[in-house]
């Protein structure tokens, strides 16, 4: 899929606040196909697995499907597959190419675990859900929240890994989601602005406004984060039940506000300041919309802030 550039601005220049309705009311009915889909394989498994490259939205998606299927009376519990990290031993831990560790691997989850509480869970089982402390890298079990699923209730474990067959070929049974922000924006046929330059825009902007993280250490893990992409998560999309295209048409225009100046300060000897200058002059044919008029519910919220949602 894919967005005219013309019809963003046209739409903007015509009727911002109503564009912005239309788009998330398109999301919305996304939400609620997701959410059709998991109640028609809640008779074969109450386990939710929603996998996505970094940036997608995953967290925001899930808690707005938590709200669709509370509203159809089915209680949902939202799992990051982060718990699940076990604390590395780096004698064992995997290792890329270079040597160093391999954070971005699915070796890195404790799978066996998983399986339990798959099973456990599925049983109507009482199980502990872990809790990973990522200031001091290791998992704490004494900070574990106890989870038992009644009659009508679902668990959703979100995590990049849920779909690797490493975690959900454990549990066949289980509803499956793959999202990420997968349209590009065209001119005609000349491409504009590229899907995956929406996933670094939001996740530089999140991790400048929320994490401490400046833009050049997001732009020096962004490589690594996609090598990771390639190995354990694209390959893997296809095992879904639903695929989510979390991109939103007006998302560049308000992004620029926020992404447009963090780029641009970027020195002119980082070694990827030539890269940046396509992104940076991509903005320049989106006309901007006020940040002040996004809903606050907006999946964009995630990653600029001001929004209804807590994230952990």
């Amino acid at each position: 899929m894919s967005y005219q550039l013309q019809e963003i601005n046209r739409c903007i220049d015509r009727d911002v606040k109503g564009f912005l309705e239309e788009c998330d009311a398109q999301y919305a009915e996304k939400v609620s196909q997701a959410a059709d889909m998991i109640l028609n394989n809640l008779p074969h498994s109450p386990i939710v697995l929603l996998s996505g490259p970094s940036g997608s939205g995953k967290t925001t998606t899930a808690l707005k499907i938590e709200e669709e299927l509370e509203r159809r009376g089915v209680l949902s519990h939202t799992i990051s597959l982060d718990n699940y990290f076990k604390t590395l031993n780096p004698k064992t831990a995997p290792r890329t190419a270079d040597g160093s560790i391999d954070f971005e691997s699915p070796k890195c989850l404790d799978m066996d675990l998983l399986t339990q509480h798959f099973a456990r869970l599925s049983k109507g089982e009482t199980i502990v859900v872990p809790h990973f402390e990522f200031a001091r890298q290791m998992r704490n079990d004494q900070m574990g929240t106890p989870l038992r699923l009644g009659k009508n209730e679902v668990a959703i474990f979100e995590g990049i890994h849920a779909l690797n067959d490493d975690c959900a070929g454990r549990h066949p049974a289980a509803a499956r989601l793959y999202i990420s922000a997968r349209s590009d924006v065209l001119e005609g046929e000349q491409l504009r602005f590229k899907g995956t330059w929406m996933r670094l825009t939001r996740r530089a902007v999140r991790d400048y406004n929320f994490r401490g993280t400046g833009v050049e250490e997001t732009l020096e893990m962004w490589v690594n984060v996609r090598r990771g992409e390639k190995l354990y998560i694209s390959p893997f999309k296809h095992r879904a039940n639903y695929i989510f295209d979390s991109s939103l048409p007006y998302e560049v225009s308000v992004m620029k506000n926020y992404a447009k100046p963090l780029l641009e300060a970027v020195p002119e000897e980082n070694a990827r300041r030539s890269e940046l200058l396509d992104l940076i002059q991509a903005f320049d044919h989106f006309l901007p919309i006020d940040p002040d008029l996004v809903p606050p519910a907006s999946l964009i919220r995630e990653f600029i802030g001001g929004g209804i949602y807590e994230y952990k």
